[in-house]
């Protein structure tokens, strides 16, 4: 991802090049058809062009309006204590992986309960990074694994 140029723009000049937030777009769609493929959610194998299931719609920020100039420098910091229950919450995750994956195994289906607790996980993994790493937003994410 385009993290330390987007910042040391928005801070001295308060633009973010459209071209960087498409790059840093396709690029996390392209890690959450990724991660869904492993933690089990989709099937078909990933592609690198194609949206297939897994949407992710982030908006273009009006900089000028929506962004804070000097939020950049802070936003890593404020997002530390979603980082740490995210890490063990990423725990969580692999032990529910697990479970579905026998789950599938022996049932050929994966229980409810594991599939929306991921999926909420994976929501809140994006919202955060939307937040510290692709700067899109000055919305502090909750702490939450729903919408």
């Amino acid at each position: 991802m385009v993290v330390l140029p987007t910042v040391l723009m928005i801070l001295f000049r308060q633009k973010y090049p459209r071209w960087w937030f498409d790059w840093n777009l396709a690029l996390s769609r392209f890690a959450m058809r990724v991660a869904a493929y492993l933690s089990l959610l989709r099937d078909e194998y990933p592609s690198t062009d194609e949206e297939q299931a897994v949407h992710l719609d982030i908006a273009y920020p009006n900089v000028e309006q929506q962004l804070g100039r000097g939020m950049p420098l802070v936003k890593w910091l404020l997002a530390i204590p979603h980082l740490i229950v995210l890490a063990f919450l990423g725990i969580a995750t692999l032990v529910c992986v697990v479970a579905s994956w026998f789950a599938i195994l022996f049932t050929g289906r994966q229980p409810q309960p594991l599939f929306e607790f991921l999926v909420g996980y994976a929501r809140w993994e994006v919202r955060v990074v939307a937040y510290a790493l692709l700067l899109t937003t000055d919305i502090y994410p909750p702490f939450s694994l729903d919408e």
